[in-house]
């Protein structure tokens, strides 16, 4: 069925289809068979590029001009691999073809422009959006083409929460109104363990209404709505609306204004349960967000119930990666780490017997030669109970809030990671990579 939210559908060539894309198994399988294909025309050089990416479940495409050639790469599970350098001429008509296809002015190259298409991906029967931006560069236009696929969206259970938060966690969504904000930075997952949620909670018997900036992935079952500032429907306006239509359970993409703030918190506290999110660096960070935006804190304390913050880190490719004793100051760190985590946090005992995954250098054909394969979430979250709402009140400082949070049971992020790499999911160079190591000492 046609994508009623995208400009224009496209087929992937059968050829490349049922011959090419099954041929692709990593970074250097793609890259050879482009320079075998480099004489055919453009639509099926963008067709081997694209469904190459989709099959080796890259995030985005970027194709980056340079003086004589143009880089192409990829993002596997959040970190870009260089693809191949296209020829100038080529990158050219490539260019061309997808501006084509997003329904791009072809004849504009010095202003920045947006669009989308979809892809009709029968090799695995689904439908695909490529959301894509051509940015004016000082050798050309630089295109990069966000991947929006149906597959990325999965269950709560696969979000690898620990089992005392996914606990929690489950027992937030069973509430009938209140806020559960979601924190991190653009690529953290928060998209994902929204939708989640919204999964959860996707019963007949239950009302719920979307407003998104834009409509990343559809939901049957679910009402969506999209802002469009240029006709004046934004966040704030889309969501004085949608209290109007006796929803259940409101997802609000982002709170960026103090407007849509003080809706989405009335509307927490007068039966619905609200689902946002924020940037901030950590969970603590929430409150001070919001009340930068204007909003008080007396609104806010009443209002919320859980706010989560979250990173993903790459799992350990199970093909190459190395188990063995971790190195001394490792276990120190891991020591040092897991010493602070309560009796109720499930985490495996920390011996002279220990075992940890590292990375093999250079990883193998699996994992792309990147040592890993795959991403899990790590979390930290803390819980709204009567002494957090009386202390959120007096407009803590976020060291004194994240100092609460941490006595009433908190993991901060870090840690989280920790209990991966005890688990053997992860390692601890890329927990370093996406949350800062945590002494014992700031936290006390």
């Amino acid at each position: 069925m046609e994508n009623k939210f995208l400009e224009r559908n496209v087929k992937i060539d059968p050829l490349v289809a049922s011959e090419i894309l099954p041929r692709l198994r990593n970074i250097r399988d793609l890259k050879r068979l482009l320079r075998y294909n480099y004489k055919e025309n453009v639509s099926r050089i963008v067709d081997i590029i694209m469904g190459g990416a989709i099959t080796l479940r890259a995030s985005d495409v970027h194709i980056e001009p340079e003086i004589e050639k143009a880089r192409l790469r990829i993002r596997i599970d959040g970190v870009l691999q260089t693809v191949d350098l296209l020829p100038r001429n080529l990158y050219d008509q490539i260019r061309s073809r997808i501006k084509y296809l997003a329904r791009l002015k072809l004849n504009i190259s010095k202003k920045a422009q947006d669009g989308r298409f979809g892809i009709d991906f029968e090799k695995e029967g689904r439908e695909i959006e490529i959301r894509t931006s051509a940015l004016p560069s000082s050798y050309g236009e630089a295109i990069v083409m966000r991947i929006l696929d149906p597959i990325a969206l999965i269950d709560i259970e696969a979000l690898g929460m620990r089992p005392d938060l996914h606990q929690n966690v489950i027992e937030e969504l069973k509430k009938p109104n209140g806020m559960i904000i979601l924190t991190g930075p653009t690529g953290s997952g928060k998209t994902t363990t929204l939708y989640a949620f919204l999964k959860e909670l996707n019963q007949p018997g239950i009302k719920i209404i979307t407003i998104e900036d834009p409509i990343e992935y559809q939901l049957i079952g679910v009402s969506q709505t999209q802002v469009n500032p240029k006709q004046g429907y934004d966040f704030a306006k889309g969501l004085s609306a949608i209290v109007r239509q006796d929803p259940d359970v409101i997802l609000v993409g982002e709170i960026r204004d103090y407007e849509t703030a003080h809706i989405a918190l009335q509307a927490s506290m007068t039966g619905h349960l609200v689902f946002s999110t924020v940037h901030t660096n950590d969970a603590a960070g929430t409150i001070a967000r919001i009340e930068a935006l204007g909003e008080e804190a007396h609104n806010i304390a009443p209002a919320l119930n859980v706010a989560i913050a979250q990173r993903l880190v790459r799992r350990i490719c199970p093909e190459c990666g190395q188990l063995r004793k971790p190195d001394p100051e490792d276990f120190e760190e891991l020591k040092e780490g897991l010493s602070v985590l309560s009796k109720e946090v499930a985490c495996p005992e920390l011996n002279e017997d220990t075992e940890i995954f590292y990375a093999k250098p250079g990883g193998c054909r699996f994992c792309n030669f990147t040592g890993y394969k795959g991403r899990i979430g790590i979390f930290e979250a803390f819980f709204i109970d009567n002494e957090m709402e009386e202390l959120i009140q007096q407009s803590p400082s976020i060291p004194a809030l994240r100092r609460k949070a941490i006595e009433k049971g908190m993991v901060l992020m870090y840690h989280d990671g920790l209990i991966r790499v005890m688990n053997k999911i992860s390692t601890l160079e890329e927990i370093h990579r996406v949350a800062a190591r945590v002494k014992t000492d700031d936290i006390i």
